[in-house]
């Protein structure tokens, strides 16, 4: 797959032909209808670049495209797995790779849209090849996560590397064991290992960053998560309760709705941790997207401002 990947980013034309537009921002910030809205006007394709959104089974809790949406422009890696497939953001790099040397012989412009930092990074800088881990490591790592939850990898991983604290998803365990596991390994923290400079891409990057005033942006997610509640939320968790030690399943929407149902909590607070754990997800991709240099930050209504800004 990776020799496919650099075969067909080469065959595009110079970096200076092919762009790129990354779309981001937090959650609930209305990233779906201001890529579709971008990509029907420049007549192109949207690569999704959110976790959440590529397996298949999940859609209410994900905010998936809805049907119509999926159906007004072509979307690719949104619902092509499984929540049983193996994935990390690896694969997703030297899939996503492939995919845009195809897309960049048809169009000069192609869309990439979600609020996952890291595999936006992915596509657009690349990272550095990671240590392979031992056996026992990742058993030491693993019985402390069984033994103490995602609280004692969170303090683990602070205590180690700071840094990469504040910028990971600290409801996904799987990323913070291997920033544990990178150090334990190598003395190094991940953070540090991770490219600091880009790795060379055929295509030149243009990122926006669709921004609301913060209360605005909460109270959106808090209507959103009540949509989501009447649209089937409750239903799809009790589908998947069975499921939920799996690493799709160990997000936002899903792990609080797993912990009523085994008993924990009363609904209306395991709803209401969604929206707060939702409004702190959101202020930490907030935190991420402040890292990245010449970016327009926009308000997503404001589609003629942006598609200006995009000519200059």
């Amino acid at each position: 797959m990776k020799k496919e990947a650099e075969a067909l980013m080469n065959s595009t034309k110079k970096s200076s032909d092919k762009t790129l537009l990354v779309v981001t921002g937090p959650t609930g910030v209305g990233k779906t209808s201001l890529s579709i809205a971008l990509a029907g006007h420049l007549q192109t394709d949207i690569v999704s670049a959110d976790a959440r959104q590529f397996y298949r089974e999940l859609k209410i809790g994900t905010a998936a495209p809805t049907p119509d949406e999926l159906s007004s422009i072509k979307h690719h890696f949104v619902g092509h797995l499984s929540v049983y497939d193996y994935y990390n953001v690896s694969i997703y790099e030297e899939q996503a790779l492939a995919l845009l040397g195809k897309l960049f012989q048809k169009h000069n412009v192609v869309v990439l849209t979600g609020g996952s930092g890291l595999y936006i990074d992915a596509v657009c800088r690349g990272f550095d090849e990671l240590p392979s881990v031992d056996t026992e490591i990742r058993e030491q790592v693993d019985q402390v996560y069984r033994e103490g939850g995602l609280e004692a990898l969170r303090l683990w991983l602070k205590s180690v590397d700071p840094e990469f604290y504040l910028q990971v998803d600290l409801a996904n365990p799987n990323r913070m064991k291997r920033a544990i596991e990178v150090f334990l390994t190598t003395g190094k923290k991940f953070s540090e290992m991770r490219t600091r400079k880009a790795n060379p891409r055929p295509f030149r990057v243009k990122t926006v960053v669709a921004d609301r005033p913060r209360q605005e942006l909460f109270e959106r997610i808090n209507r959103r998560v009540d949509q989501m509640v009447a649209d089937g939320l409750i239903e799809e968790a009790l589908r998947f309760f069975r499921l939920r030690h799996l690493n799709a399943l160990n997000t936002v929407g899903y792990k609080e709705l797993f912990d009523w149902l085994a008993g924990n909590c009363s609904l209306a607070q395991a709803i209401e941790k969604i929206k707060t754990n939702t409004r702190r997800y959101a202020k930490r991709q907030i935190t991420w997207f402040k890292r990245y240099e010449e970016t327009n930050w926009v308000h997503p209504d404001d589609l003629e401002g942006i598609l200006k800004g995009l000519d200059k």
